[in-house]
């Protein structure tokens, strides 16, 4: 409603009665026994008509703001408000397009920039000191792979490999001990991938459930998002369940991918027993013949028992009424947080039975190196990694195609 449009409201010609406050002292240096008053007529918005309004002549003149002045500014304000909002609903409305894009993704090379960029620069500051191969230059070695974030089981296991090698095909010169060394890293992160099993399994009738866990923060609901909407692109019937009750804003989150996407959201009250909602979750996927049910669970901390005794409950209810189920457990860990990811990890590996991990924000990190003890120490398969802001940023793990984008840059000399 404008300003003119309040002022139509009012009665024809009121007199207004206006008690005047002042936080000054007043004329006399005293305050008036009697409230100081005046009339004044009320504003029509009639043009040619002005508003006689009679001031206390302690008030200079130039201390009151004509009217027009006052209306002019309302208005601006007003319009500027009114192009504000207009503007933050294009960007909104910009942002949401740029998710649900499925065409712009982020392939492993781009995603793994800031990861091989530290490598590259870690590797190159270590074969600068090269001098000759000792016990120290091995210790140095260890010390480099460390900071790469592979994790000191891991570091130690190939620093112990890498003396056998070096002896093995006699390097001496610093290409030949370089070209070793990556060749056995290289190796390594492909030989895990032999018998690993990271595909995803479904199924043979019924819904497939696959239940997310992890702690607050990794992108769980994120990659939910993401990952049913690549499953609704191949033709799947997908149902979610919003189980995370205790993390404020964590189902409208759900329900906004959900309602972005056209899939169904099964959701509770604030604060509701999670398990009842994957009860609820899993009669409608039953019901509506869903091919798969996606579940969103509670993240806090990840040694909290009450969160462990929770996601136990969950299981129990669903294979009580879908026996062989859940088909997956996934792990969302953050690539960010590096060393603690491993840690989390371990955690949640002892406490449920985690089938694979979904490693987010790789490309936003340069801790890429930590898929290495995650899949040596603790024999979890990474299934998916997340490449970007984009639905089809989220892949499938390749452990070939990771290695050659991590360190093809130094196989081959080029700094990418």
């Amino acid at each position: 409603m404008g300003l003119f449009d309040f002022f139509k409201k009012k009665p024809a010609a009121p007199k207004v009665v206006v008690e005047v406050l002042y936080p000054q002292t007043w004329e006399n240096g005293e305050a008036p026994v009697e409230p100081t008053v005046l009339a004044a007529e009320v504003l029509q918005p009639t043009p040619g008509e002005a508003v006689e309004i009679q001031v206390p002549s302690h008030i200079a003149a130039e201390d009151v703001a004509p009217v027009a002045e006052v209306v002019e500014t309302v208005e601006t304000e007003t319009e500027t408000e009114t192009e504000t909002e207009t503007e933050t609903e294009t960007e909104t409305e910009t942002e949401t397009e740029t998710e649900t894009a499925v065409t712009s993704e982020t392939n492993l090379d781009e995603g793994l920039t800031k990861t091989r960029k530290t490598w590259s620069e870690r590797w190159n500051a270590f074969m600068a000191n090269f001098r000759s191969v000792d016990e120290d230059f091995f210790e140095e070695l260890e010390e480099t792979l460390i900071g790469a974030d592979v994790g000191a089981q891991t570091a130690l296991q190939l620093t112990d490999e890498l003396r056998n090698e070096v002896k093995l095909q006699n390097a001496k010169s610093k290409a030949d001990i370089s070209r070793v060394i990556i060749d056995k890293l290289v190796e390594h992160y492909r030989s895990q991938g032999v018998n690993e099993d990271a595909s995803m399994h479904f199924a043979p009738e019924g819904p497939t459930v696959i239940l997310f866990v992890g702690v607050n923060g990794v992108g769980k609901t994120t990659t939910i998002g993401k990952m049913s909407a690549r499953y609704k692109a191949e033709g799947k019937q997908v149902v979610l369940a919003a189980a995370d009750t205790f993390r404020a804003g964590a189902t409208q989150q759900l329900q906004a991918w959900g309602e972005r996407n056209g899939i169904p959201v099964v959701a509770g009250a604030a604060n509701a027993d999670p398990a009842s909602v994957v009860y609820d979750g899993v009669k409608t996927a039953i019901e509506t013949n869903a091919d798969i049910l996606f579940v969103d669970t509670a993240g806090r901390l990840q040694n909290n028992v009450n969160l462990m005794q929770e996601l136990a409950k969950m299981k129990r209810i669903i294979t009580r009424e879908l026996p062989n189920e859940p088909q997956e457990v996934l792990l969302a860990l953050d690539a960010t947080t590096g060393q603690n990811a491993l840690q989390q990890a371990r955690l949640f590996k002892d406490s449920t039975d985690v089938t694979g991990i979904v490693l987010t924000k790789l490309d936003g990190t340069a801790k890429g190196g930590i898929i290495l003890p995650i899949r040596n120490e603790l024999h979890l398969p990474v299934k998916w990694v997340g490449l970007g802001e984009q639905v089809g940023d989220l892949q499938p793990f390749d452990a070939d195609d990771f290695a050659k984008s991590l360190f093809g840059s130094l196989l081959i000399g080029d700094d990418k």
